[in-house]
């Protein structure tokens, strides 16, 4: 009987829990349990993902005419049926399974790479009417297609698409650390890309592309290479001290489409990572824009692997399923209430999008260590910048502070709506608490920041966005977090759900924090936060937490 029985969970609680099983077995155990009981399709899909990361590699070199079905986990059959091509052999590993194992899951995945298979091939044998490309003003001649009047307008299919591209945003002629954790996981996915396709079509290594605008960026590529960057790109202007649309958005494509770089013999990036920021989010839109593909914004998590796809619009053809490879899955957070959706960006016939591109929330990865004997080559990018393009000018601005840095904190506390009938008395309660803590921060949701609360005295300077939490926000991992008045919608959970412990107070029983909470009070803050404080001060917090508890 494995420790957590899935059952009892529901996917947003079964999710965290997971991630700490190192056992396959454990995990077929709960898979089990799930298909004999639930047999929901999300919490399958949550633990045969599971099983797969902590078995991809174990039979890679099996042979499928040979192999003991007992003595691989459902991932590894997965893994094993995921390159097949011969539906003889399939069928022979069906029917093995059906004698031995007959797990439910395992011929769910046979079946399917067999129907995928058999799907192409039927379509095949019919001789289907070849599909034909019209262009999209011959299609719908009634209708104006402003695309037709951009530069570029993208028909090609086929074409080539190489590395993983990466804006490093900067600030003060600094690299912000989300442009550091973007680079460590272009460096981590690029390198497991290499070892599971061995390259590019061709079997050359796939690089991380690093780009970096502005004035005197020249000085920051030693620290990007040292990051992970196989090459970086830069353009230098002093017009470009500070972000600007037009020529930020020119001269990145331009280094994508039209550099005159002996190593860039591709058409376009294959990926292109930025981060979601203010400037990175405009910049990530109208890039992807202009290169006439699509984007996945404010996302929390990377991986490339192959994905089978059955819609139409994408195989061309009804009923038929189609393979796909080196897809980039791009995980954000949504409003089903299965926690994220992860999107793709996949080609249809007579139609590429590429780059495959994404925004990443900051914090969402660790910071690697950088390697100051790391070697990269640096190329300077070579661009008329027309003066139209800087039409505008910055004659007064004032600097903003360094905001507030919530992260690397042993405890943050933070408030939500919940302080709405008072809000002035709930942020003194919250820094109250801060106060009784050796290291601590107080943080506050989105809720609080784009109220209109009016708010008296010194506590108004502890409201502003550089303390909010969430999605659009910073991402905290303290070891306690107090969240007052908080209701935990996704936005915020993507904040702070890697807390150690997470202490929950609302006066809402069912309020979507309980879910993922360690500790939750039923009760009001007003009165809940002064008693925790109260047995902090006296080093009673455990005391006076389970005693509110049971009060409420």
């Amino acid at each position: 009987m494995p420790d957590i029985d899935p059952t009892e969970h529901d996917i947003a609680e079964l999710g965290p829990k997971i991630k700490d099983v190192d056992d396959p077995g454990e995990i077929e155990e709960m898979l089990a349990l799930e298909e004999e009981g639930e047999d929901r399709a999300p919490v399958k899909t949550l633990l045969e993902d599971r099983l797969e990361k902590l078995t991809a590699e174990d039979e890679e070199d099996a042979d499928p005419d040979e192999v003991d079905l007992s003595e691989l986990t459902v991932a590894d059959v997965a893994n094993l049926v995921r390159g097949l091509d011969d539906v003889d052999v399939l069928e022979d590993l069906l029917e093995r399974e059906r004698e031995g194992e007959d797990r439910k899951t395992a011929k769910e995945r046979i079946e399917s790479r067999i129907e995928a298979i058999q799907g192409s091939e039927d379509e095949a044998g019919e001789e289907a009417e070849e599909l034909e490309y019209v262009p999209p003003e011959e299609k719908h001649p009634d209708l104006d297609h402003p695309t037709n009047e951009k530069q570029w307008v993208e028909g090609t299919s086929g074409e080539t698409y190489h590395d993983m591209w990466v804006y490093c945003e900067t600030q003060q002629g600094e690299l912000i650390d989300v442009s550091r954790e973007m680079l460590g996981k272009a460096r981590q996915l690029m390198d497991e890309y290499d070892r599971e396709y061995g390259g590019d079509e061709d079997g050359n290594p796939e690089e991380v592309i690093a780009v970096v605008i502005g004035d005197e960026v020249s000085d920051l590529t030693d620290e990007i290479v040292s990051y992970g960057a196989d090459r970086v790109v830069y353009h230098e202007d002093e017009r470009l001290e500070r972000f600007r649309h037009k020529p930020y958005t020119e001269i990145f494509c331009h280094m994508c489409r039209d550099g005159d770089f002996e190593w860039r013999d591709y058409h376009e990036p294959r990926y292109t990572v930025f981060p979601a920021t203010n400037n990175g989010r405009d910049l990530s839109a109208l890039v992807q824009g202009e290169l006439d593909s699509g984007l996945a914004s404010d996302c929390s998590g990377l991986y490339i692997e192959n994905a089978m796809i059955s819609n139409p619009a994408k195989t061309g053809t009804p009923g038929d399923s189609e393979e796909f490879d080196r897809v980039l899955h791009m995980k954000r957070p949504d409003f089903s209430g299965f926690e994220y959706s992860t999107i793709l960006c996949i080609d249809k016939p007579f139609r590429d999008f590429h780059p495959q591109g994404a925004s990443v929330i900051p914090g969402s990865f660790e910071i690697p260590e950088a390697d100051p004997e790391r070697q990269g080559e640096v190329v300077e990018h070579d661009m008329d910048l027309p003066d139209e393009w800087f039409q505008v000018d910055v004659t007064e601005y004032d600097q903003l502070d360094e905001g507030v840095d919530l992260t690397g904190h042993d405890v943050v506390v933070a408030l939500g709506r919940g302080i709405g009938d008072a809000p002035t008395e709930g942020i003194e309660l919250g820094l109250d608490m801060v106060d009784t803590f050796e290291d601590a921060a107080l943080g506050l949701s989105r809720g609080v920041i784009t109220s209109s609360y009016s708010f008296e005295g010194h506590v108004e300077q502890y409201v502003g966005e550089d303390r909010q939490i969430g999605e659009s926000g910073q991402v905290v991992e303290p070891d306690v977090y107090v969240a007052a008045g908080i209701s935990g919608a996704i936005q915020h959970k993507v904040g702070m759900d890697e807390s150690d412990t997470i202490v929950a107070i609302n006066t809402d029983p069912d309020a979507d924090i309980r879910g993922f909470s360690d500790y939750f009070v039923e009760g009001d803050l007003f009165e809940v936060l002064p008693r925790l404080t109260e047995a902090l001060e006296r080093g009673e917090f455990a005391a006076a937490l389970q005693e509110v508890s049971d009060d409420d």
